[in-house]
């Protein structure tokens, strides 16, 4: 099913993503995660559906074979009053539109019953389905979210050291212009010259 492929792809993207050096945590796609979930997010439903559709399929089997054991109950029906009236021995006929009667009745039971059997047997595999699919979901998504959390850490990781060498670039860079900038600044004019003493007086 497609809710199943998409939890297998989102494993093994988890398995195969690349480990960073000397710790548990792992790189992962940022774009493929959320395309797979965006995917999983889509097919859930139609599973759900496909669930409910099974349930609404118990209750039409069920209706139908009530409709078709009671047609066949009114045309036993039928089927006996046409004997009375045609049959010129009213208690053989009689006898036969009980007998058709009973036989309907008999086949009635029969069917409903299977029907019961088979409606059962649908809610039970329809709830099975059901628990499977929210099963391989929460176990699936709990790797997955602490896959995320181990590369959220390890980007988190990444920034600081980026911050700081940023930092330190910053601070050799004001240094060095400092550096650059003191012999002009001692040998310009004392009017020009910010280093200058004030004048007297």
């Amino acid at each position: 099913m497609a809710v199943r492929d998409t939890l297998d792809k989102i494993e093994s993207l988890v398995a195969d993503a690349s480990h960073l050096p000397l710790t548990e945590k792992i790189v992962i796609s940022e774009q493929d995660l959320v395309h797979l979930v965006e995917e999983l997010r889509q097919e859930l439903p139609l599973e759900l559906e496909r669930a409910d559709e099974i349930m609404k399929d118990k209750d039409t089997i069920i209706r139908t074979a009530q409709e078709e054991a009671a047609a066949i109950v009114k045309q036993a029906k039928q089927f006996a009053e046409k004997l009375l009236d045609e049959n010129d021995i009213v208690v053989k006929a009689r006898e036969r539109s009980q007998t058709v009667l009973n036989q309907a009745k008999q086949q009635e039971q029969e069917i409903v019953e299977r029907t019961r059997i088979n409606a059962r047997q649908l809610q039970d595999d329809a709830d099975r389905y059901a628990n499977q699919v929210f099963d391989q979901l929460i176990a699936h998504v709990t790797n997955t979210f602490q896959g995320v959390q181990q590369a959220q850490a390890g980007l988190e990781q990444a920034r600081q050291i980026l911050q700081q060498a940023k930092i330190q670039m910053n601070q050799a860079a004001a240094q060095q212009a400092y550096a650059q900038s003191q012999p002009a600044a001692y040998n310009a004019l004392p009017e020009q010259n910010p280093y200058a003493a004030p004048p007297e007086g």
